[in-house]
């Protein structure tokens, strides 16, 4: 899978491919969750959502390749032969991965917007279902395919110079 044109051949290219992906999950569940907490989206929830979105995209960006994605891909391994395709690897990786992600997300997440109380593992049980259904289906259908598209043209716009260098 590493020379797979859809997916980063580097540690630089797997940091933008994380941050392409980190960043637009983000945008979607924290502007999603703090929105469906206030009931509305005003001034003051959108201020909220601003405040928010850094705090949380440096906790997704340290959890998911440090503990997360590690994790994901061990059972992707378990789950999966070399021989399965390119789409099958990465299904299952998209689902590992959202799973341990909506989890720690919906608890950090409901922390860092309302601080720790008993209140968060009731909240959780209502939360949660709904975080990993929404997280699973953007990032099987819109999130991961612009992440792919980005490292294609990444990629061809490199092999595009490295071929004019040759000549």
């Amino acid at each position: 899978m590493n020379q797979e044109a859809r997916l980063p051949r580097n540690g630089k290219e797997g940091a933008l491919y994380g941050a392409i992906i980190c960043t637009l999950t983000v945008l979607l569940m924290t502007s999603l969750n703090i929105i469906l907490a206030a009931g509305e989206l005003n001034a003051a929830v959108a201020l909220t959502i601003l405040k928010s979105l850094p705090i949380i995209w440096v906790i997704v960006m340290i959890i998911e390749p440090v503990l997360i994605g590690r994790i994901a891909e061990k059972l992707v391994g378990k789950f999966t032969e070399p021989t399965d395709s390119f789409n099958a690897k990465i299904l299952f990786r998209i689902l590992f991965t959202v799973l341990g992600m909506s989890v720690s997300m919906t608890l950090i997440g409901d922390m860092v917007g309302n601080g720790f109380s008993s209140e968060i593992f009731s909240r959780f049980l209502g939360n949660w279902p709904r975080n990993f259904l929404i997280a699973l289906i953007a990032e099987s259908l819109v999130i991961q395919p612009i992440a792919r598209l980005a490292m294609v043209k990444l990629h061809a716009a490199q092999d595009k110079r490295s071929q004019a260098v040759q000549m």
